[in-house]
C-alpha cells in the first residue's frame, strides 16, 4: 500500500522511521525507570517527571522520526510536507511537555509546603507565588508555541513582517484591545512577587468578607462567608484599595459596641467583661478592655476590645461578649438599658424660664 501511494523510494525511510520510533520508546521507558528510581528521594523532581512522562512518550519518537525525515533525500514525493507536519507536532508536544513540567514542579513545591495547618503563613506565600508564576509561565509558553508553529508557514511569516513594518494604527488598536490581558499579566507578576494577597487570605473587598479561594492568571475567586463567590480581575488588587486581615499574621483585635443609660455603673460591666473574655475559648490571652468611647444626649457608647488568633475566632468572640453583656444588663441592671423618656409634666404647667443650652 505504501509502495503504491508514495513509491518505492519511500520504503527505506518509512522502515527507518519506524525503527527510530521504537528505539525512542525503549529509551523513554528505560529513562523513565531510571529517573524514577534516582528521584525517589526528591519529591519536586519526582513530581515533575511524573507530569512529563506522557508528553515525553510522544515527543521522543517524533524527534527520532524528524531526524529520519531530515536525512531522507529531498527529491522524495511529499517529503517537505511530511517534514513540516512532523515539525509542527514536535513544537506542539514540546510546548505540552514544558507546560506539564512547570505544573509538576509547582505541584511538588506545594506538596512540600502544606497550607492546611494552623501556622500557614509561609505555606500560603509559597502557594500563591507558585501558582501565579506557573500559570503565567504556562500562558507565555502556549503563546510562544503557537507563534513558533505559525512561523513555520511562509505566509504567516510574511504577514508578521508586514504587520511589524506598518505598526502604526494597527499597533495602537491591538495595544488597546490587549490592554486588559497585559494588565492582568503584569498584575499577576506583581501579586506573585509583592504578594498583597495570598491563597486563603481573609479580605474585605467591595464590602464583602471572604477568603481567597483561587488565583488564576486573569482573576481571583473570593469565597464569601455565606458561600457566594466574588470574582475579581487581578488588576483590581493592584489598582484599588482593599482590606487584608491576614497580611502578616491572622491575629485580630475585635471590637464590640453596646449602649447604656448614664446610670449604668461601669465597674460591674468591667468585671463581667473580664469574666466573659477569660472564659471564652476563642480569646488568645493577649488583650481586652472596656472604655466609654462616646456620649449622646440619651445614652453612652461602651466599647469592648478583645483579641483572637484568627478572623473567624474574633467574630465568634465578639458575638460571645456582646451576648454576655446584654444578658448581664438584662438580668442585673434592666433599669439602665437604653430607653426614651417622655416627661410631659402637669397639663397647666408653664416653663419657668429659658433653658440654658448645653
Amino acid at each position: 500500500m505504501i509502495k503504491e501511494i508514495l513509491g518505492e523510494p519511500w520504503v527505506s525511510p518509512i522502515v527507518a522511521a519506524l525503527i527510530a520510533a521504537v528505539l525512542a520508546l525503549l529509551v523513554h521507558y528505560l529513562g523513565a525507570f531510571v529517573l524514577r528510581r534516582v528521584t525517589r528521594s526528591m519529591p519536586v523532581l519526582n513530581s515533575m517527571l511524573a507530569h512529563i512522562r506522557r508528553p515525553a512518550l510522544f515527543l521522543l519518537p517524533l524527534i527520532a522520526m524528524e531526524l529520519v525525515w531530515q536525512a531522507s533525500p529531498d527529491d522524495l514525493r511529499l517529503i517537505e510536507k511530511i517534514r513540516h507536519f512532523n515539525g509542527l507536532l514536535v513544537i506542539a508536544v514540546s510546548t505540552w511537555l514544558l507546560v506539564q513540567a512547570i505544573n509538576g514542579l509547582a505541584e511538588g513545591i506545594v506538596k512540600q509546603n502544606p497550607y492546611d495547618v494552623t501556622d500557614n503563613l509561609h505555606a500560603r506565600r509559597v502557594l500563591t507565588q507558585t501558582r501565579v508564576l506557573a500559570r503565567t509561565a504556562n500562558a507565555v509558553l502556549i503563546v510562544a508555541g503557537g507563534a513558533f508553529m505559525l512561523m513555520t508557514f511562509p505566509g504567516a511569516r510574511q504577514v508578521g513582517a508586514s504587520l511589524l513594518a506598518s505598526a502604526g494604527v494597527i499597533g495602537i488598536v491591538a495595544g488597546l484591545a490587549a490592554k486588559p490581558v497585559f494588565s492582568n499579566l503584569i498584575a499577576g507578576l506583581q501579586i506573585a512577587l509583592a504578594q498583597p494577597i495570598r491563597m486563603d487570605d481573609v479580605l474585605v473587598v467591595e464590602g464583602e468578607w471572604g477568603r481567597v479561594e483561587e488565583i488564576t492568571g486573569t482573576f481571583v475567586v473570593l469565597r464569601i462567608w455565606d458561600d457566594r463567590r466574588l470574582i475579581l480581575p487581578l488588576s483590581y488588587f493592584i489598582e484599588k484599595p482593599f482590606q487584608n486581615w491576614t497580611r502578616h499574621d491572622s491575629q485580630l483585635l475585635g471590637s464590640v459596641f453596646i449602649y447604656a443609660d448614664y446610670g449604668m455603673p461601669l465597674a460591674p460591666l468591667r468585671a463581667e467583661v473580664e469574666r466573659i473574655v477569660k472564659a471564652a475559648p476563642e480569646w488568645d490571652g493577649r488583650f481586652f478592655n472596656l472604655r466609654v468611647t462616646d456620649a449622646t444626649e440619651r445614652t453612652m457608647q461602651i466599647r469592648v476590645l478583645c483579641t483572637a488568633a484568627s478572623s473567624s475566632l474574633a467574630f465568634d468572640l465578639r458575638c460571645t461578649v456582646r451576648e454576655g453583656l446584654i444578658d448581664f444588663m438584662q438580668r442585673e441592671y434592666p433599669q439602665f438599658l437604653p430607653r426614651v423618656r417622655i416627661d410631659a409634666g402637669p397639663a397647666d404647667a408653664k416653663p419657668a424660664g429659658p433653658v440654658a443650652a448645653g
